[in-house]
This record gives structure tokens, C-alpha cells and sequence, in this order.
């Protein structure tokens, strides 16, 4: 997937696995960092990311599962939940456009 235009995301799903709670905190972040962008962040399990998602943040170790539930979507992996560069290069090319490359 060579990636998405920042003005093309509507919706970006934090997809995680059963139980962990920090991704919902990743998800709250985000929200509070692009709620004046118009992008909509959900919190959805890592089987059940929507047809609708437009970009997908989940941590790399649950990566491979995230791209066969949603094949063809722009996937931005992380290793920390909180102060991950990647979750910050996305935020700033939503805020500043460009873009977000998978």
C-alpha cells in the first residue's frame, strides 16, 4: 500500500487485542490530539476493524493479524502506546497534511 493523503482520513482505528488497556488510552490520546481535524478514532478489537477504517494504529506485535482483517488499509505499527514516533508522525501530517505512508 503506498499510503493515504491526510485529507482523505476520515476514520483511524486502534486495533487491539483482548484486554489491553493501554490501547484504549492510545485511542483517547488521539482523539484529544485530532479533535479539531474531523478525523473520527475508534477503539475496536484487532478482528473486527470496519470496512470504513481509513487508516489502522496498532502495536507491531498484533500487526500481521490487522492487515488480514483489513487488507489493503494503510497500517501505521507501534512499539510504545504512548509517545510512539509513528503515532506522532501521524498526528502531524493529519494537523500539517501530506502523506501517511503504511
Amino acid at each position: 500500500m503506498a499510503g493515504i493523503d491526510s485529507k482523505d482520513i476520515h476514520k483511524i482505528i486502534v486495533a487491539c487485542d483482548a484486554g489491553m488497556g493501554s490501547s484504549v488510552m492510545l485511542a483517547s490520546t488521539l482523539k484529544k490530539q485530532l479533535k479539531d481535524t474531523g478525523v473520527t478514532v475508534e477503539h475496536t478489537p484487532v478482528n473486527d476493524i470496519p470496512d470504513d477504517a481509513d487508516v489502522i494504529v496498532c502495536h507491531s506485535g498484533l500487526a500481521a493479524r490487522a492487515k488480514a482483517a483489513a487488507p489493503g488499509k494503510v497500517l501505521i505499527p507501534f512499539q510504545i502506546f504512548l509517545g510512539d514516533p509513528a503515532v506522532t508522525r501521524l498526528v502531524n501530517t493529519i494537523k500539517n497534511g501530506g502523506t501517511v505512508d503504511a
